[in-house]
């Protein structure tokens, strides 16, 4: 069965099929001919036929009522999925404005210049802080080592240290 195909259709081209076949002198028996629809329908379809193959003797299953049980349950399947799709379908309204009003929002500041705006504020503010009023960055030499400063002689140097 193809995925855009209904049951009548399929019914109608398989009797074509077994029709065909007759005359060239193959037949089946009717219950070869339910197992046979029953095997070719697609995976949607797969809790209907395992619901038949258990409730009902293959082997003595008219093709009428295997048809009418397959129409019936296709009936079922595109109620389902039409509420669904319904379901899924959402309104969307777009929100009319006009020249005058795009020319404001265009004046506005967008929300990346807010954040970058706030981000400099705290910048800013932390760099007021405790922290970094009158600190002093001294480098981390060893005194020990008899090295000139940049500030003069080694003997001032060591009577700063001192």
């Amino acid at each position: 069965m193809k995925e855009t195909e209904t049951i009548v259709e399929m019914i109608t081209r398989f009797t074509d099929i077994v029709n065909g076949l007759e005359a060239l002198g193959k037949t089946y028996k009717e219950s070869e001919e339910v197992m046979k629809i029953l095997r070719y329908l697609p995976s949607k379809w797969h809790t209907k036929v395992t619901a038949i193959q258990e409730a009902k003797d293959l082997t003595k299953l008219p093709m009428e009522e295997l048809i009418g049980s397959l129409m019936t349950y296709e009936i079922n399947l595109t109620k389902k999925l039409q509420e669904g799709e319904d379901k899924k379908k959402k309104s969307i309204a777009l929100k009319a404005t006009t020249k005058e009003e795009e020319d404001v929002e265009e004046e506005k500041p967008s929300d990346e210049d807010d954040d970058l705006a706030l981000i400099i504020r705290k910048l800013n503010k932390f760099m007021r802080g405790e922290r970094f009023r009158g600190r002093k960055f001294t480098s981390r030499r060893d005194p020990s080592k008899k090295e000139s400063s940049s500030h003069g002689d080694k003997e001032k140097w060591e009577e700063k240290r001192e």
